[in-house]
């Protein structure tokens, strides 16, 4: 296998690494999709190349998340597939530029300009929360690019009543950490703060992965917490469409999660009318998380 190659935006403009890259080379995105559609954002990713020859695997993180979040799987699938796998920060998260448009149609023009500019198409969209939103209206809007799609604890149907986002997103604006504390002691102090709004530790320590130390010495939040915050709404929500992707798609619910209901079914089956609805036992909404060996499995048997 090759190596994993970065690639990230600095200022607006994206900045190529001095490591060599297989296939072709990374660039500033257009403009613009089309007169009309959302303007795209030079995304940072990570590719661990390969010779062979079927579609690749794209792996896109959910809220707060990153790139990271997926790194060992994407590494182990790759090597046990033989092929492409591409990590990538959305907007607004990771080290990808920030923007004030949050939406899934944003999200999608990233990627839009992102993969054919990589010759990653088509190629298999793996998605968890948001970024399952992301792949699955990628897929409605550009069937051509998704050779499949694989779902993970997401649907296409608003989550705002099973998410506990919102009120995570408000606890986390309202932070107060000294300058001179190191890295390590704020996030303790953060911890502490988050404590009485988000009570699992393991949710906690994901959202800590996001403060970082910026060039004044404040700590801050690595995602865009205004642009998130202003559209959290629209994040929660799906876009309505009448049309349908007829590529094969897999939805993987997690048994201990409440994300998909039996009541989502008949709109999923709508949007995806050749369908697998697979529940992973001992799982929450971090499938990938809380089952890796059940979630690999899975997804190599849908890749055969």
């Amino acid at each position: 296998m090759g190596h994993w190659v970065r690639s990230w935006s600095l200022g607006g403009a994206a900045l190529k690494p001095s490591l060599p890259s297989r296939g072709p080379g990374f660039s500033a995105v257009p403009a613009a999709l089309g007169s009309s559609g959302p303007r795209p954002v030079p995304l940072s990713y990570r590719l661990l190349g390969s010779s062979d020859a079927h579609p690749p695997l794209v792996f896109l993180h959910g809220l707060f998340g990153s790139k990271t979040n997926f790194q060992s799987i994407a590494k182990a699938l790759g090597q046990q597939t033989g092929r492409k796998v591409l990590i990538v920060d959305a907007r607004n998260h990771g080290e990808s530029p920030h923007s004030a448009d949050a939406s899934y149609e944003a999200m999608s023009a990233d990627l839009q300009a992102l993969l054919p500019q990589l010759g990653l198409v088509p190629c298999v969209l793996i998605g968890h929360s948001m970024g399952g939103k992301t792949a699955m209206l990628l897929a409605l809007q550009r069937p051509e690019l998704v050779e499949r799609l694989i779902l993970v604890d997401i649907s296409p149907l608003p989550t705002t009543a099973v998410s506990k986002f919102p009120s995570y997103l408000a606890a986390m604006k309202n932070i107060q950490v000294p300058k001179e504390l190191p890295l390590s002691q704020a996030r303790k102090v953060v911890d502490e703060q988050l404590m009485p709004v988000i009570k699992d530790l393991n949710i906690r320590q994901f959202i800590l992965t996001n403060l970082v130390k910026a060039s004044n010495g404040h700590f801050t939040w690595r995602v865009n917490i205004e642009a998130l915050a202003q559209q959290m709404d629209k994040i929660m929500d799906f876009p309505l469409l009448q049309k349908s992707y007829s590529g094969p798609t897999l939805f993987l619910s997690g048994a201990n999660s409440e994300f998909i209901q039996p009541s989502h079914h008949p709109e999923m089956k709508r949007l995806f009318p050749h369908s697998q609805i697979l529940s992973v036992p001992g799982a929450g909404h971090w499938i990938h998380a809380d089952q890796p060996q059940d979630f690999m499995s899975n997804v190599k048997r849908f890749l055969c």
